[in-house]
């Protein structure tokens, strides 16, 4: 199974713990990383989550992102699909959804993935027919009742 987790799933360990919702989904995103590093996940990339990862002013945050962006993606959109990839998050712009938000979609469907995760409830409320975004904390829940050894 391949997913795309968006740039707000990495920086969520490192948000404040101190709010309930936070520190579930942190826990979530810790367990997927996991399943990632361990090959039962397929992770896919783009040259926007790296973009975006590097425009982070926090040096650690960035850093620890990018290690394991580059250890652990299984497939990359790259900047010669842009073309692609902005053609196909014109769709999503229509319904609302900002620029950057999508293109992360239409790159986690332009790499073929299942699931694309987020913490941002604005984008979880997109319905698209060629993926299904989701936040961490279900897709953990989804996991464990279907796909787990």
């Amino acid at each position: 199974m391949r997913i795309y987790l968006d740039n707000c799933c990495f920086g969520r360990p490192f948000d404040d713990q101190n709010f309930p919702r936070i520190a579930e989904e942190t826990t979530a995103i810790i367990f997927i990383r996991e399943q990632i590093k361990s090959g039962k996940l397929e992770m896919a990339t783009s040259y926007i989550l790296h973009h975006e990862n590097f425009q982070c002013p926090f040096e650690l945050r960035r850093r620890v992102v990018d290690r394991f962006l580059k250890a652990y993606s299984s497939i990359y959109v790259s900047i010669g699909l842009a073309e692609s990839v902005t053609a196909k998050a014109a769709k999503f712009m229509s319904a609302g959804i900002k620029e950057k938000d999508a293109c992360h979609v239409a790159s986690a469907i332009l790499a073929e993935c299942d699931y694309f995760l987020t913490v941002d409830d604005r984008l979880l409320k997109l319905k698209s027919d060629e993926i299904i975004l989701i936040n961490p904390v279900d897709f953990v829940k989804i996991w464990e009742a279907n796909y787990h050894d």
